[in-house]
């Protein structure tokens, strides 16, 4: 019971933070907080699975949440006939041709015995596959650019629901996520953290070189939203009527009223994600997976398959991880890959998932919520403290000048000292695994 009523207390303080900031800032601010919080807190959720379910050290979270911003593009975007007539099928071909290149030569390594002619084998169906890759891929990906470039120049989407691209966002990832446990969950806990942010990286790099695929940096934007436009409830009688009667701008109401409705969605796939993973963290595979984790050796010798249920958590974690990165696109309205980093997108979760409560699902919403909150209001907090700090100090003075300076990078440092502090005084986080 007193466990339960300091849970609930430490929630009630991070809710009381944002409602405070909505009173003493304005609650434009304390809405986006919370519905970019409650996208971290399904990021985290995701990282507690692998982390905290399976000792997965996965240094690899934004490749797998910018694949899912990316299934908004491809699902939701404008359907452009032009340029799938142009090169789009063209382009699917060369896939499917290099992915049949790579699964020969797999085959071809499997099949044959070892020696000369195995090695001759796969590599002459690799460069033969490789030549008659580029001479597909090449001319349709030039056809595709060519369209329109300055404000389209890729495959576009299929014009689905945005809300589908939410599960689907989670399937591309979880697809990716199956393509390099295969290869990389045989390494060791420090070795799997290179590979995968390695493999990260790379996804990035491709985000932001194909231009075919979506845009690169020249980003898309005018995503669809599940959530009608601010204008198109300015410009309605009924709508501007109920703000009046609120005593409501009508123009802040609609800002409201879209921001609150991001708010209830993100909610309600939050709480069905928690629940599922409340659900498999009590049932006997979730048992199991805490056991492997625990001690690999012991678990192999009661005939567990170690490997493959590694293998089921990784692509389970970055599904979850890759559903919030296409709830985040959503948000936004536009696929931006050249703000993927991994100070925001790995390392800010990770701080979540420790301060909250590595192995405690509750404790990694709890945590994202709050690592958030102090994310977007430690900067402001730190130049108000500068300017009072520097008030008495003469106005070309250069200690002034450089403390005001550093106020920038207060955010950085605070997350520094909290993930100190709470690694020294409770290690195990703010709501302990039970």
């Amino acid at each position: 019971m007193n466990e339960t009523l300091k849970n609930t207390g430490l929630f009630a303080i991070v809710g009381g933070l944002i409602i405070a900031t909505g009173f003493m800032q304005s609650w434009n601010s304390a809405i986006l907080i919370i519905n970019m919080g409650l996208i971290s807190a399904i990021m985290a959720i995701g990282v507690n699975l692998q982390w905290g379910f399976a000792g997965l050290f996965n240094v690899g979270v934004m490749g797998f949440v910018a694949l899912g911003g990316l299934a908004v593009v491809l699902v939701a975007g404008d359907f452009t006939p032009e340029t799938w007539s142009a090169g789009g099928f063209g382009i699917i071909l060369a896939l499917l041709l290099g992915a049949a290149t790579v699964t020969a030569a797999v085959m071809i390594s499997k099949k044959m015995a070892k020696g000369r002619a195995r090695t001759i084998a796969m590599l002459a169906v690799l460069v033969v596959g490789f030549v008659v890759y580029r001479a597909v891929f090449d001319p349709n990906v030039a056809a595709v650019e060519a369209i329109n470039p300055a404000a389209a120049g890729n495959i576009g989407g299929l014009g689905l629901p945005v809300l589908l691209a939410w599960p689907a966002g989670g399937l591309l990832a979880a697809g990716a996520a199956w393509l390099i446990g295969k290869t990389a969950l045989g390494l060791r806990s420090d070795y799997l953290a290179i590979a995968t942010l390695g493999i990260a990286e790379i996804i990035i790099a491709v985000l932001k070189n194909e231009d075919w695929l979506a845009r690169g940096v020249k980003n898309v934007i005018g995503l669809p939203r599940p959530v009608p436009y601010e204008i198109d409830l300015q410009n309605d009688p009924a709508f501007v009527e109920r703000a009046a009667g609120m005593g409501l701008d009508p123009v802040m109401a609609s800002t409201l009223y879209v921001k609150l409705g991001y708010s209830v969605l993100f909610m309600v796939v939050l709480l069905v994600l928690l629940w599922m993973a409340q659900m498999a963290l009590k049932s006997p595979w979730g048992r199991m997976m805490r056991a492997i984790r625990d001690n690999e050796v012991a678990a192999e010798a009661m005939g567990k398959d170690v490997t493959r249920r590694h293998l089921q958590i990784f692509v389970l974690g970055s599904a979850v991880c890759g559903i919030a990165g296409a709830m985040m696109t959503t948000l936004d309205g536009q696929l931006t890959p050249g703000t993927y980093n991994p100070l925001r997108f790995t390392f800010l979760v990770w701080v979540m998932v420790i301060v909250g409560g590595s192995g405690n699902n509750f404790g990694a919403v709890l945590g994202a919520m709050l690592i958030w909150f102090l994310w977007v209001q430690v900067e402001p907090l730190g130049i108000w403290v500068m300017e009072l700090v520097t008030s008495g100090m003469a106005e070309d003075s250069a200690l002034r000048d450089h403390l005001l300076d550093s106020a920038a990078h207060m955010r950085l440092l605070t997350m520094g000292v909290i993930l100190l502090l709470v690694l020294r005084f409770s290690p195990r986080g703010l709501i302990p695994e039970k």
